[in-house]
């Protein structure tokens, strides 16, 4: 399991103790990894510091200077060795206890390659929501990605489904890109709720214009490359994997 953190000071240690008390419930193996996304407050001397105290279970992945959620994601995705992949914020708005939902929708007769968590209750501010709301109906109209909640950052996917896929966002754009490719990859998306919880510390950067900005554009370059050009359209970006 994974999580991007961005001055994620005040969340980082309590995740990383919730994770490492929850995650041997959920597999006999596992690893914990933080992808530091260029934090100017203590994020990455405490993730350093705990990185040296739990050695074999938890790592970090540092970023010198901020380059996006999405890039944060592609860190964590490369860093990441084990056969199933999950990944939630930093932000402590999920539970690592409920990860376990989605291992449990994973191991379903249907076999799907990705389960996607959907939040049963958004914990975010109205604007947010509103957001959502027309990202998703975006998503449905022009890519076909018929998912209840496209941006929930709760997701675990098996690492086979991901071997072929490219993503070039680096910022909010990411993950539907990703569903994108998987979708016209042919794999299984399931989905399952999962309970979403008021951020606590620390302060969202997702309704920064220059985030919906980024958002937008990786949106219609992607969207115009798949109409010209698809074949090209899947193969544009970086590997998943590392």
């Amino acid at each position: 399991m994974f999580f991007p953190a961005h001055n994620e000071e005040a969340n980082l240690e309590a995740l990383v103790d919730e994770a490492l008390a929850a995650l041997p419930a959920l597999a006999e193996k596992f690893e914990i990894i933080a992808v530091d996304d260029g934090s100017r407050d203590r994020t990455p001397a405490i993730a350093d510091e705990l990185a040296a105290k739990h050695p074999g279970e938890f790592r970090v992945v540092h970023h010198p200077v901020n380059l996006g959620y999405g890039a944060a994601l592609r860190s964590g995705f490369q860093a990441a060795r084990f056969d199933l992949v999950a990944f939630i914020d930093g932000d402590r708005q999920f539970k690592v206890a409920d990860v376990g939902r989605l291992t449990e929708r994973l191991a379903a007769g249907d076999a799907p390659d990705v389960v996607l968590g959907y939040r049963l209750k958004r914990a975010d501010p109205l604007i947010r929501r509103w957001y959502a709301r027309i990202y998703r109906f975006a998503n449905r109209i022009f890519f076909g990605v018929r998912v209840r909640d496209i941006d929930c950052a709760c997701k675990l996917f098996k690492r086979e489904s991901l071997t072929s896929i490219h993503v070039s966002s680096g910022g909010a754009f990411f993950t539907a890109e990703l569903l994108v490719k998987l979708r016209f990859e042919g794999r299984k998306l399931a989905e399952v709720g999962v309970p979403h919880y008021p951020r606590t510390a620390g302060s969202p950067t997702g309704a920064k214009p220059k985030v919906v900005f980024r958002a937008v554009r990786d949106f219609w370059t992607l969207r115009l490359r798949l109409w010209f050009k698809r074949r090209g359209a899947m193969a544009v970006g970086e590997p998943i994997l590392g």
